[in-house]
Parts: C-alpha cells; structure tokens; sequence
C-alpha cells in the first residue's frame, strides 16, 4: 500500500492525501448576472507554478448539476486559446498528445458519475510561469417555498463514492475566492438574502430593478455562497424568443430561434378546497457516517442527522389522520420501522416519533439503491397515492443509476428529496425530484426550514396532476418543436419550464402556448400570449439551456432504452453538444497552445487542486489524536499538514504514528 509522510510524522495510508508544497491554483474570481430567473456565470482561476519544475495541475470541482457549461479558454501571457467541444476520448487523447510533446493543453470534462463535478486539467504550465482560465456556465434559478430564487455557488464537494476528490479543511483552502453580482429584473429587486456575510445591496437605477451584490471583506472559502433573491409581484408568466446565431445553419437548433417559456400555475381555489388528505407517506433516512458531519461550516454544532430528524419529526407531526406511512433509514445496509406501512394514528406517530428521535448517524456507507428497490417492490395500497421522501447528503457514487431507477417507478409514486448540508449533490437531489414527478429542497440550516418542509407536504398532499398537454398558438408559417421533455408534474405556483425551437417565417408579433390538465377530476388550463420578438439582451442564453435540457433527455434516453451506451443516441449527444457548444458525458473542453516557441521541458509533476470538506477531515484528526506512538500519546495537531480521505466512504483511514515525536 503506498503511502505518504506529513512533516508531524504521521504516515497515512493510499485513502488519505496531503497537500502538495506548492498548489499552483492562487485564486477564483466569480461573476454573476442573474436576468429573472436565469444565471450567468463566469470564473476566472488564475494559476501560477512557483515550483522549479513543469508541472499539471489537476482540479476536481463542483458545480450546480442543471448547468450548462458554455465557454472554457486560457490566457498565457497576451495570448487566449478558446477550447473547443469534442468526444471526451478524442479530447483526452489530443491532450495527452499536445503534452506529451512538450505542448500546454487544457481540458474541461464533466464527471461520467455525476454531472455536477467536473475535472479541469492545466498542462504543462513552466516554472514561473502564469495562466488564467476563464469557465463560462448558464443554470435557472429555482423557486423557493418563500418565493425567493435560490442560487448556489458550490464552494463545497463532500467525497463520493467513485468520484476521487482531493478535499482539505475549508479553513485552510489555499486561494482566495472574490465574488460579485449584478442583477436585473423586469420588476423591483427587494431585498437579497444569503448564507454568507454580504454588503448592503446596491441599487444601480430609480426603480431598483437593477442591482449589484458582494461578499462581505474577509469571506472564507469554507461554505457554498447561496444567494436568494426576492422580486416584488414575483413569478409571473412569461416568454422569452431568442434569434438565432447568425453564424449557425437556418434549420439548427442554434440557428433558428428558440422560446424559453415560464409558466407558475394557478389552480381554482375550488378545485383546492376539496382535495382529499390521503396518501401513503414513505420516508428515506440517509443514516450513513457522513451524516454526522456539520451542516454548515458555520454551524458546527447542528449535524446533518440531526437537521434531517429535525425535518423529519416535522413532517410525521404535520401528516393527516388517516393516512399510511412508514420510516426506512439506511448507511451500508438498511432499516424500516414497520414491517410494512400502517395507518397514522396517535398510537403509530408517537411509536415512529421515539424511533426517530433515536437515529443516529452510524449504518456506514451511503448505499440507496438497495433500499429504494425494496420500497418500490412493495405493494402500494388502493386510494392511497405513495409519495416518497428521502433525506440525504447525496455522497452516493451511482447517481445515474439511482435515478434510473426512481424514473422506472415514477408512475407509482412522486419523489420529494430534500439535500442535507453544504456540499449536497444537486445532480442527486434535484435529479430524484425531477425523475420522481416530486419537488427538491435544500436544507442548510434551521432558517427556513420550516416552510420549505411544510411546501413540500403541501405539494405531496395535492392530488397528481394528470392528462397534461402542450399546445401553440403559432400564426401560419411559423412551427415549433419542443425541446424540452413532456410535463409529469405541475404544483400550485411552481414554475413549469418549456423550451421550444420556431422554425419558419413570419411577419406577425404574437403567439400563444396553453398548458391543459386534470386536477381532481375537473379539466383547467392556463394560457400565456407572448411576443414573439426577440429580446436583444440575452445572447445565446436560451439556447444553451436549451441545448442543455435536450442533451440531458438524450442522456437519460440512452440509459432507459440500453442499461449501457446506445451509439445512436451518443453520437447525437456528440453532435449537439458541438454544436451547442454545451457540455455532456460525452464530450469535453479542449484547448491546446500550439503558437507556444518554447517546448516544456522534463515530466510534469502533477498537482492536485484541493476543494473544501470539513467532514471527513475533522474524523481523520480524531482517529489521530487517539492514536498513540512509541513513546507519548500525541496530541499536538496544529502542525499536521492538509489532510482528507479519499474514499467517499465510511471506511477506516489507516493512519500509523512512525516514532518521530513533536519535540
């Protein structure tokens, strides 16, 4: 087993990594335009080797799982080399080629595990030598139980299971992080709320519909930066036509123009008022190790267990008489309180609220498959429409397949997930709501907690929506061609996104787009007129996420119909995504300087970036302060170099005191 020596004389097995001397990564600055609902962001890194050799560096980082990463580009010296999409292998061997012959190369590829991490590989930068990366990304906005919109820049990436992630203490992140924002808004900004420390907001026109915003001075990299803005008259239906690019083919998705449509139903308050309270209420506790670890940075005495029991308890209080329900929680294995569900009583409630309040994080990994094919298995009761509740931090390394799964069973059940913590996967979390024909909330704190739990039980206890159809109100000439796929859940007040491609020529300024559906038996529908000029504002915004909504319905497609790759639907994947110029599983970034005179001299020496995790390195330094040496029981830990397991699991990190003492 090889292993490495910190400089206190701790030796540490392969599943625990020190940080290099040198990290070449110095700082990140990110800026962020959010227009309504949707977010711009562009980071720029900027790399120095202080080192006196050539060296790679490597990051593996978060970013929001509904992302669609745009843009990738370096600057070395005057020079910006613009990285182009292509087959993930074709890329990685151009990279390894350019290296190899002594060329700098970039790569960008997202995570074939999860597709809220990527890798970002700088190589070949020469001693002294700096270069600055600029990434592009575009995501909506969701829409909170306050009607706020959350957005999040990950700055935390808990361990996966088969995602190797080199994670330090977050106090100790070696570069800085600057961050600012500029928002624009149809109707007045009211007021921004975030996790962090921020400057009081400032406005940038008479009608505050324009705005800026910036971390507080002394902002540590130890938390994910989530920013929820709060509109006046928020959520109303709109429409967006984007044109074309004028580069692109007339007839392609970027070449023709696209409408992003935003629709926030409405019921009638009579169709509300007679939902039945019924249901059966499944709950899925992740009691896995990781859970033990703070919720947030800032708040190192509440646990993730803990603020998921709190959820919990919450919910169980809070569900109609006369319902079914029951509890499983799961780690390595997994756990149900009822042999199957029963009936909620004031016998059945107090009996699951003692048990609940008595789980603990201690059944290991974070293994969910298992014990959601054991709830599906099971037989759902007539009249009693199942919903599912899973509680989790999301360090699972089978995202993909997890979600398989719940999409196969979605006709029998709606998934509601709720995220514990910094760091929870959003591919994962959001990905079980949207497969599910559920809803997705975030859970980092006790703030706000209560009205996310008590809207989503709202949601769960609105009958499902069924008979949803899409139909335009075009004027002749003019066809659309949804990109989007088709509606399975619609919830009062919620947004439902469409995304559309028009293809034809038309002189009129108007068009329409109805959504039709059956609540409780009774037929409603709501109905948007949009113009359909373009807005001049938005560049390739649309299409991007458009682009991206297409590319995720073909990536699921792929995995429903084969179990593995189908090389028709990959190589339209391929296609789209270089189009688009959209990332995929399938596709990269890549970028080589080839104008570069001087050849890179002598092998690299890779260096891998650290992302922050407070979790799994606050339970090394425990195991080491226990641990004992030859001669004294060590207890000085201040000098002990960045450490982090690897694994992404609950195992046991081997760390051996050689004896060399602190003296």
């Amino acid at each position: 087993m090889e292993s490495c020596k910190c400089f206190c004389g701790v030796e540490i097995s392969n599943t625990v990594k020190c940080v290099p001397p040198s990290v070449p990564l110095q700082s990140i600055e990110v800026e962020l335009e959010v227009r309504d609902h949707v977010a711009t962001v562009v980071s720029t890194l900027k790399y120095q080797n202080k080192e006196d050799k050539p060296v790679e560096a490597v990051f593996v980082f978060p970013l929001p799982g509904d992302a669609a990463v745009c843009h990738f580009s370096a600057v070395i010296g005057q020079k910006e080399i613009v990285a182009e999409v292509k087959e993930k292998q074709e890329a990685r061997e151009e990279y390894d080629d350019a290296l190899s012959s002594g060329q700098q190369a970039f790569l960008l590829e997202e995570s074939e595990q999860s597709p809220d991490i990527f890798s970002m590989k700088v190589g070949g930068l020469a001693p002294g030598e700096s270069a600055s990366i600029r990434l592009e990304y575009v995501t909506e906005l969701a829409v909170q139980a306050d009607d706020g919109l959350r957005f999040c820049l990950p700055a935390v990436l808990n361990p996966r299971a088969s995602v190797q992630v080199f994670s330090v203490p977050a106090s100790l992140v070696p570069y800085t992080l600057c961050f600012c924002g500029r928002l624009f808004s149809p109707r007045p900004i009211c007021k921004v709320e975030s996790s962090c420390s921020l400057e009081p907001l400032q406005y940038l026109n008479t009608d505050q519909t324009q705005a800026t915003v910036k971390l507080a001075a002394g902002h540590k990299f130890d938390r994910d930066v989530e920013l929820v803005i709060y509109y006046k008259d928020a959520h109303q239906p709109t429409a967006v036509v984007e044109a074309g690019q004028t580069s692109a083919e007339t007839g392609t998705l970027m070449g023709d123009p696209v409408v992003m449509v935003s629709l926030y139903p409405e019921f009638p308050q009579s169709v509300m008022s007679s939902v039945a309270s019924c249901g059966e209420f499944v709950f899925l506790l992740d009691r896995s190790g990781s859970m033990d670890c703070s919720t947030s940075n800032s708040r190192e005495q509440e646990t993730r267990i803990s603020s998921a029991r709190d959820t919990l308890l919450l919910l169980l209080k809070s569900l109609p008489m006369g319902c079914y329900f029951n509890i499983y929680s799961f780690g390595s294995s997994y756990e149900h309180i009822f042999p199957q569900s029963v009936e909620y009583s004031e016998k059945s409630m107090e009996e699951a609220l003692k048990k609940v309040k008595g789980m603990e994080a201690d059944l290991g990994g974070t293994e969910i498959l298992e014990p959601l094919k054991h709830i599906y298995s099971q037989r759902c009761i007539p009249s009693q429409p199942r919903q599912l509740f899973v509680f989790t931090d999301g360090e699972v390394g089978n995202t993909k397949e997890v979600l398989d799964v719940v999409k196969k069973n979605s006709g029998s059940h709606r998934c509601f997930s709720f995220g514990i913590g910094e760091g929870a996967s959003s591919a994962l979390i959001n990905g079980l709501a949207k497969e599910g024909g559920g809803h997705a909330q975030f859970i980092t704190g006790t703030d706000r907690m209560q009205p996310k739990v008590i809207q989503s039980l709202r949601f769960a206890l609105q009958p499902a929506v069924e008979d949803i159809s899409v139909t335009w109100g075009l004027p002749k000439g003019l066809s659309v061609t949804v990109l989007s796929p088709p509606i399975t859940s619609i919830f009062q007040g919620q947004r439902s996104l469409i995304y559309g491609q028009l293809t034809g020529q038309v002189a009129a300024t108007e068009g329409s787009v109805t959504v039709k559906y059956s609540l409780a038996g009774r037929p409603s529908q709501n109905q948007l007129h949009f113009s359909l000029k373009p807005a001049e504002d938005t560049g390739l915004t649309v299409h991007r996420l458009a682009a991206r909504t297409l590319i995720r319905s073909l990536e699921m497609e792929d995995r429903d119909e084969m179990g593995e790759t189908d090389g028709g639907i990959k190589e339209k994947v391929v296609q789209l995504s270089v189009q688009s110029g959209v990332s995929s599983s399938f596709t990269a970034f890549i970028a080589v300087n080839k104008d570069n005179n001087e050849t890179i001299q002598g092998p690299l020496v890779r260096r891998d970036i650290p992302v922050a995790s407070e979790c799994h390195f606050s339970k090394f330094l425990l195991k080491i302060r226990k641990a004992r040496c030859g001669c004294c029981m060590f207890q000085n830990t201040e000098n002990l170099q960045l450490c982090s397991d690897l694994s992404g699991r609950e195992t046991v990190i081997e760390a051996r005191l050689v004896f060399l003492c602190l003296m």
